[in-house]
Parts: structure tokens; sequence; C-alpha cells
């Protein structure tokens, strides 16, 4: 027998462990161990029930995604499933932990379901681009009420073992131990005569008129899940286990599922999984690198982000300090968060008690020695070097040996900042994105000094703070915004042939981004971007930019913070509104550069940003700023509001094809600014060898 699973008989009751740690998931050794022991416990006269049982944290996670779009090795789980309705004695589930996904679906093959009360259910398959393959659209339905069944097969979302046992998921509650309660439940299912109970006979749990609900079901899921075309294939799933026999309905849930596996949705969501898994894996950091503590922590500057960055730190029961220059400014920045944290509180989503503690652990301080003995210190300061190189002397002279001293710095040379103190082994680039509290990227920027213990330290905190930390090399920007500028780039030159804001940031959005760039640079301020782009003149007298975003800028148009930017924001609105004052910045632009307007067209603006993220992204791998392709795909997708279902600017481009990619920036230098389009060596060679970005 296999060691993924134990049999054993006690009192004439079968029990089956399974034992594939760390959550028991459902590979093919473990599914077929399950059948085997099924099969052996069906033909013992001496056995007359059956648990299955997983371990105290986990009764299954569900399949190993690796096995997707790979050969169906058997048995499959709706194999395994027949043979659980197949069996002519109970079967029990003892559920400890989580049953998720096929986990959950192998329990509702079974004929009864007891659960510790910690235990945690779902099908959260929808998260990545599938639906429950295994009878799981057929059966929930039929045990709980259809519209309890869709929210959770919809959403992904758990429910606690009380909540399964209200709705008729779970049978009992086991308040002591697991085992010996399933035991006992499944002896008294013997001494009351009861046999096998097949989810599989029962009628759904739909009261109304079928056509009715799912009609109304089917718009509401529709306008939620732009892009996302799994959610609809569930609500198609559940209508037929609402109209059509349990066989042909698992029949089309199961073609649904094979069609959505093979899809490109699915595979960018699944990328996204295993890709912010990998983030963690670092080279040349040892997993048992020691760590500094980090107890107490300080941040330099109580706006926007330095508010933001607290409140990420008290969320996480760290205390923190902040720093001002002046009462009003500390004043203002602690009003902030006490606003934020309200508001929170009054959608329901955090208690009074739970904001009332949070506050306790922030505190304000206008006295830089007042956070001589904090672990970490983050300034978020001005983004200029001399004002940061100025404060980092500063802290060098106060903070204690040992502790951290971090730069949340978006552009600047990280080395510089560190080189200004007798310490740059202690500094570290920490890249929150704005809003800090509630964006999950942190880009945490290893300079050339940077101590390994640091490193390690950083990023073991930035999981902490609930981040998705991902490594970067020292260069202007980062991973995320040196691509960013190609990106912006790109879009103002389409604007100087021809184009609008409005028509580039609705092209983009139809595609898929959470925002236009537009839209996206008058919600940061215009003011930022200018300054950048004065630095670049002094730096970088070669980059080519269009100077429309500067006539936008020297108008103190600097976006929703004035009223003005690209668009106009009506009073206590953020609706970015067209306005023909810029279309007349834009066209008076066009004629002091002498261009003449062309049509462009959605496709074409869609390819040059994204390809030129894509190239430039390619460009940083060659440079080893980037550790992997994937890496820089999680800095899009959990920091720059890239569309998960395409998986990142790098799998886009390997899911377009890379000889593609290549052929458009061909084509694209022969055109407007053409110079600017560089194919990163990278690409080339890839392109040639019919290989991807991410193997």
């Amino acid at each position: 027998m296999s060691d993924v699973t134990q049999y054993a008989v006690r009192d004439g009751v079968a029990v089956i462990t399974l034992n594939n740690p760390p959550v028991n998931g459902l590979g093919n050794a473990l599914r077929a161990a399950i059948l085997q022991n099924l099969k052996r416990a069906a033909a013992d006269f001496a056995v007359r029930a059956v648990v299955l049982i997983g371990s105290a944290k986990a009764f299954s996670g569900g399949a190993d995604i690796r096995e997707f779009n790979a050969p169906r090795l058997k048995p499959d789980l709706p194999e395994v499933n027949d043979a659980q309705d197949a069996l002519a004695k109970p079967l029990v589930a003892a559920i400890g932990g989580f049953a998720l996904g096929g986990g959950l679906e192998l329990a509702l093959a079974c004929h009864y379901r007891i659960a510790a009360p910690n235990a945690q259910l779902g099908l959260p398959e929808v998260k990545l681009g599938i639906l429950p393959g295994s009878g799981g659209t057929q059966r929930l339905p039929r045990i709980i009420p259809m519209a309890e069944a869709l929210r959770m097969m919809t959403t992904g979302a758990f429910i606690s073992a009380e909540k399964g046992k209200e709705l008729g998921l779970i049978d009992e509650i086991s308040h002591g131990d697991l085992l010996e309660d399933a035991i006992r439940f499944s002896l008294n299912l013997l001494a009351q005569g009861k046999g096998p109970r097949r989810i599989r006979d029962m009628k759904p749990r739909l009261e109304g008129d079928p056509e009715v609900f799912f009609s109304k079901l089917r718009a509401q899921v529709a306008k939620e899940s732009k892009g996302y075309p799994a959610p609809l294939e569930i609500v198609a799933c559940a209508e037929a286990a609402a109209t059509l026999p349990f066989d042909e309905g698992r029949k089309q849930e199961r073609q649904r599922f094979d069609k959505l596996v093979n899809g490109p949705e699915s595979k960018a969501l699944r990328h996204m999984f295993f890709a912010e898994r990998q983030t963690a894996k670092i080279p040349d950091l040892p997993e048992d690198t020691p760590a500094r503590e980090i107890a107490k922590a300080a941040i330099v500057g109580a706006g926007t982000m330095g508010g933001g960055i607290a409140m990420c730190f008290a969320n996480a029961g760290i205390p923190v300090t902040m720093i001002e220059t002046s009462q009003d400014a500390l004043d203002k920045g602690l009003k902030r968060i006490r606003d934020n944290y309200a508001a929170t509180v009054s959608k329901g989503r955090l208690s009074q008690a739970d904001m009332d503690k949070r506050m306790s652990l922030i505190r304000g301080t206008l006295n830089l020695g007042n956070i001589a003995d904090a672990d970490i210190v983050i300034e978020a300061v001005f983004e200029r070097m001399d004002v940061k190189q100025d404060l980092f002397k500063k802290l060098d002279g106060v903070v204690k040996q040992g502790a951290i001293l971090a730069t949340n710095t978006s552009t600047l040379d990280v080395n510089k900042i560190a080189a200004a103190t007798t310490r740059p082994e202690d500094v570290i680039g920490t890249h929150f994105f704005s809003p800090a509290n509630v964006m999950r990227l942190l880009e945490v920027v290893r300079a050339r000094r940077t101590s390994k213990d640091v490193l390690a330290t950083t990023m073991k905190l930035g999981k902490r703070l609930k981040k998705v930390p991902v490594v970067s090399g020292v260069c202007d920007g980062f991973i995320g915004n040196r691509m960013l500028e190609k990106y912006v780039q790109q879009s103002l030159f389409l604007l100087d042939e021809g184009a609008t804001p409005q028509q580039i940031d609705g092209a983009l959005q139809a595609w898929g981004m959470a925002m236009g760039p537009f839209t996206m640079y008058d919600m940061a301020g215009n003011d930022i971007g200018w300054e950048v782009r004065q630095r670049r003149a002094r730096e970088r007298p070669d980059f080519v930019y269009s100077k429309v975003a500067d006539r936008i800028a020297e108008l103190g148009r600097f976006g929703q913070k004035t009223g003005k930017g690209w668009y106009r924001y009506e009073a206590g609105s953020r609706k970015p509104i067209p306005d023909p004052e810029v279309e007349k910045i834009i066209e008076s632009y066009r004629k002091e550069i002498g261009v003449i307007a062309r049509k462009v067209a959605d496709e074409e603006i869609v390819e040059r940003c994204l390809y030129a993220l894509a190239n430039e992204g390619a460009h940083i791998l060659e440079e080893g700023i980037a550790l992997r392709a994937s890496d820089i795909d999680i800095v899009y997708l959990t920091g720059y509001g890239f569309p998960p279902y395409r998986g990142g600017p790098m799998f886009y481009a390997d899911t377009a094809g890379l000889d593609k990619v290549l052929n458009s920036i061909q084509k694209f230098q022969q055109g407007y600014q053409g110079a600017q389009w560089k194919p990163a060596p990278l690409l080339v060679q890839l392109a040639k060898q019919g290989r991807r970005f991410n193997p």
C-alpha cells in the first residue's frame, strides 16, 4: 500500500488516513491510494462503514495544479468519486483544517461529513480561472441552497464549519478528537440502520423558476466578472445541475472545465499563483539566513505615503513612530490615518476596537532622537537625492547600530543613498506603492553592499506586512517604474501622432488595465512626473520624450489635486472628464513639432504600450535587475493594475509569441520616433529560438 495513505479497521469501521503533506494535495499517487483503499474496504465483510480523514491542518487542499495541461493520469478524481458513490457502506468525511477545491469535492462525494470547529470549506477554483471539475458544481447546489453554492463557487469564498452545518453541508461538528468522533458518528449511523446517502441522488435546492433565477444571475455575474470567463461557466454548470440529471450535468461540467483549463485566462492566473511563490526564492540567499528582529519601526515623513506605510506596521501589530518637521504636518498625517481607519470602520470592514488598537500603536514626534531604538527606519520624504542623502547622514548618527535604514525612493540610486552613511550594509530600498496600506507590492531594492541578513529580514517583514516582496537590483526606476517610463513614453508619442488621452486610456482599459496612463498620472500628480523628466533632461539628455506632458504641468494642471490635469474634475469627484483645453494644448504642440495628426487604431495603442513594457523587461532581465521574468510579472500584477487574467507583461508577450512581439517592434522602428525602439538582445535571441521569457 502506498505510504500517502494509512489504512486501519476499528470496531468494524475502516479508517483511510490521507498522508500527503503539507496539504494532502490530490496528486495521482494519493488518488490511486484512496481508490485502492475504498475497494479494500468494500471487499472486507468485517468493515461496515468507512471514515476518510486527513490531518488536523488539512483534510485536503485539492488538486495538484502542476498536473493541469499535462496528460491526464488515471485514476482521475471523478473516478475516485464514482467509487465513493458506489460504496455500499456509509462513507464519512472527517474534515480537519480545510477542505478546498478537489478536497471539498472529495468530501462531497462522501455520504456524510463531520468537521472540526476550525474547518474551512471552499471551492476556490475560480481564482485560477477554472471551475470545480469533479462534480462540485453538481453536488454543492444539491446539499446547500443554490444561491449560497453559487456565491461560494463564483467568488471562491470559504465558509466555516459552523456555517457549513447551518447550510446542510456538515452533519456534525466535532468538539473533541475528530477521529474518535467520526468513528462514533459512523457507529451511530449503523445503529440507526442508516446506509449511504448520496448527494447525487438529492434534488437541487432551488426555489422558484430556474429560468428567472439564472437569467438574473447571469446578468449580475457578467457585470462583475469582466475579463474572467470562469464565473459564467460556473453559472451554466449550476443551471445544468438544476435542470438536468446528475450525470448529464457532470458531463457538461467536465467539458466546461477542459475548455477553461486550456484557455489563456486560466494559464495566466496559474502563472500568477506560482510566480507569487517564486519571489521569495533568491539564489544566493539560503533559506536559513538569520533575520533581525523587528519589534519597533519608524517612518520619516507623515504624508500620504508615510502615513500609509505606518498603517501597514500598525495593521501587523508593530509599534511605529512617525516623524515630521512641523506639528501641523504631523497632526495632518495622524488625522489622515485616523480618517482612513474610520472610513473602514464605517464600511463594516474593521471594528472600532481594532481601529483603537491600531491607532494606539502609532505615535508622532518632531524629534529625530525619539527613534533611536527603532529596529527599522523607513524614509518617505521628497524624491530628491540631496534631501535623502542629508536625511540618511542624520539617521546614521542617531539610530542604533544593527537597525535597518530603508529608503522608499521610487527611482533614485540606493547605492548613493547608502554611501551617505557609515553602514551601507544596513541600507536597503523598500519601495511601497500608493496607497501603501492597500497596494500589495513591495519592491525590495538590494543595493551593492546590502547585507544578506538585511535582505532576508526585509523579505520576511514584507510578508508580515501582507505584501508581496519582489527583489530588484539598483537602476533608475528599479523594475516597475523603469518599465513604466517606456510605457508612458509611447503613450505620449501616440498623443503627438493623433490619439487623445481618452482614446489611449479607453483602449488600455478595454484591454484590461485598471486605468490608462493619463488617468494614472492625474491621480498620482503630474508634478511628480514633471520633476522626474526635469531630472532626466539633466542626467540623460539623449532620452527622448514628448514635451506635451511638460506643457500640461507648466500650466499647473497637476491632476485630481488641482481639479485639472489631462482631464478636468468636478469638486468632490474623481471622475475624469475630457477637457477641450487639453486637446488645444496637444494640437498646439503638434504644430510646434511639425506633426500632422493621423487616425490611430486602438490595437496599435495596446501593442505599442504593452510591447514597450515587455521589451524593457527583457533589458532588465539581461542586466540582472530582476531575478526572473515571473518577478517582473508579479510587479505589474500587484503594483500597476495589470489584469491578472493576462498574466503580467512578460507572460502576455509569451502568449502573443515573442516572434510576433519582435516583428511588431521592428515595424515600430520605421515609424514616429522609431529610434527609441531598441529590441532587447534577449528578446531577439528567444524569439529566434522559439522560446519564452517564462520557461
